[in-house]
């Protein structure tokens, strides 16, 4: 009902009797004024029904606008009223009387349709009930029924969460399913009896599975477990609420100590500090990952550092010593993590270059070596610590090999021993029992020329036509300079100088083929050299 058709029904309801019943009095004793024409009274009372008609008009403007600023107001509503306000009494009249009720019940139909597209199954339902009934069908879902719908839809997304859920029991999840079958009141019974009933059974049947280890349960978690299920229900709540909780931190602060103890990285300190911690509680736990930890990593990260300057090549040093320097945990880290292998890749090379150098590199390991500066860090440092010790090996059983095709009697006898022995032999051979085999077989030569010479008279006397015995420095026995490993390996041997080994009377025949390559690697080592003390 609108006030402003109110308004004017009572105002019209007051002024008709005094209009159509007027009294005797009114109409007979009260004179006319003097001088007053019947014109004029005519004016006179025009002039009074003015102030009522302006009177109205405001009134229904401050009605209008009311509607206008109302945010419950729909877009029609708005339009046809921002419409009237531009206009006279009339217009904000037939705005009141007549297009407020037909624009209200087409905004409440777009409003009900805009529930509809967005709302869940049961407000689609309502509203696509209400949009075919009445408007007092619409009004009443819109004041009411959207409400009800929506918290009809809010139950039934929450129960099938609850059966989404994995840790769902066996019986919460039946009656859940019974429950989505049915209507609001079903719902609404699952959630606020049903529920908890069923949860309880379900809780101690959960429980039980992870006392036994289920959900991939912990030491810690197991064991809380079995307390609350050897308590009250209550406990079992607790446990479910809270404890579990608590108990999965310790378990996963303990999986994180284990995985230092077994990681072979990890430092001395560390170890110690982890196992200490292990043979304790959450509490020690706790503390020794947030706080003990830290300081121990720091601790061993200085060691190593330590270790790898004392073992690396040139580059290691230097930049160990600058990590150092900087007195700071990062700097040290930075150093572990990027900075050796950067440095240890250098020093590598310039190993590898020493090893092209050398005269007594022979063809395998020199063209190994040569490949192995074509690559990247990991090349290079297979090549060292993997592949080196290998190519010597064949490169020394060549040696030997050409000497016992070479060599005296002596010889060919001692080379042939060593080369069907360890490499531990030929590495024996190369360095003193071949100097030994052609010292004998001097001797016997020089014993056979002196015989011959007292048996004919004509013989040389002298003899000595076998080599003097000389030193040979194998494959991998000269003098050499460490490089430094991750793990505190050994040196990788590199010649100084040295003669060549001998084959008998000539020599082996490959410092011509390496030559040019030797020379080459001496250059580069030069250039690096030279680069290592620009960059210092």
């Amino acid at each position: 009902m609108k006030l402003p058709r109110v308004s004017a029904v009572v105002a019209a309801a007051v002024l008709a009797p005094a209009v159509l019943f007027p009294t005797t009095a009114s109409a007979t004793d009260t004179p006319k004024p003097t001088g007053v024409s019947g014109p004029d009274t005519g004016s006179d009372s025009a002039k009074d029904t003015a102030p009522q008609a302006d009177g109205q008009e405001q009134r229904d403007r401050a009605e209008v606008k009311r509607i206008l600023a109302d945010p419950k107001s729909g877009v029609g509503v708005r339009e046809a009223a921002e419409k009237a306000l531009k206009g006279g009494a009339a217009e904000l009249r037939h705005f009141l009387d007549v297009e407020f009720d037909e624009q209200t019940r087409i905004d409440n139909q777009v409003r009900v349709s805009q529930i509809y597209a967005t709302g869940g199954p049961a407000v689609k339902a309502a509203a696509k009930a209400a949009l075919r009934g009445t408007d007092e069908d619409i009004t009443a879902f819109l004041t009411t029924g959207q409400y009800v719908a929506r918290a009809e839809d809010e139950d039934r997304a929450k129960i099938a969460a609850i059966i989404a859920d994995p840790l769902t029991g066996p019986k919460v999840r039946e009656a859940a399913e019974k429950a989505l079958k049915g209507g609001a009141a079903e719902l609404r019974h699952f959630l606020e009896v049903e529920l908890a009933e069923k949860q309880q059974p379900d809780n101690l049947l959960r429980l039980t599975r992870i006392a036994d280890g289920a959900e991939g349960a912990g030491p810690a978690l197991r064991l809380a477990a079995a307390v609350a299920l050897n308590g009250s229900y209550q406990d079992v709540l607790d446990f479910l609420a809270t404890g579990q909780y608590a108990a999965r931190a310790e378990d996963e602060d303990r999986a994180k100590v284990e995985a230092l103890v077994a990681d072979p990285k990890t430092g001395p300190g560390v170890r110690e500090g982890a196992e200490q911690a292990l043979k304790g509680g959450a509490a020690d736990l706790r503390t020794f990952l947030t706080t003990k930890l830290p300081r121990l990593r720091s601790d061993d990260n200085r060691v190593k550092l330590s270790q790898l300057m004392d073992q690396g090549g040139p580059g290691v040093r230097e930049a160990a010593s600058k990590a150092l320097d900087a007195g700071t945990d990062a700097a040290v880290e930075a150093f572990l993590n990027e900075g050796f292998a950067k440095a240890q890749f250098e020093d590598d090379r310039v190993e590898v270059l020493r090893v092209i150098a050398d005269k007594e590199t022979g063809p395998h390991t020199a063209a190994a070596a040569q490949k192995a500066m074509d690559g990247n860090a990991e090349d290079v440092r297979r090549f060292l610590t993997v592949e080196l010790p290998n190519l010597r090996f064949s490169d020394n059983r060549l040696k030997v090999s050409q000497i016992i095709e070479t060599g005296g009697p002596a010889v060919k006898k001692a080379a042939m021993a060593a080369y069907e022995g360890s490499y531990a032999d030929l590495l024996a051979f190369l360095k003193d029992g071949w100097a030994k085999a052609q010292a004998e077989d001097q001797a016997a030569a020089a014993k056979q020329g002196n015989g011959a010479g007292n048996g004919t008279g004509t013989g040389a006397g002298t003899g000595g036509t076998g080599q003097q015995p000389q030193t040979v420095q194998p494959a991998g026995l000269t003098t050499g300079t460490g490089i430094g490993t991750r793990t505190g390996g050994g040196t990788t041997g590199t010649t100084g100088s040295g003669a060549l080994a001998a084959t008998g009377t000539d020599g082996l025949g490959w410092e011509a083929g390496g030559a040019a390559a030797a020379l080459a690697a001496g250059a580069a080592l030069v250039v690096a050299a030279r680069r290592r003390s620009t960059e210092s």
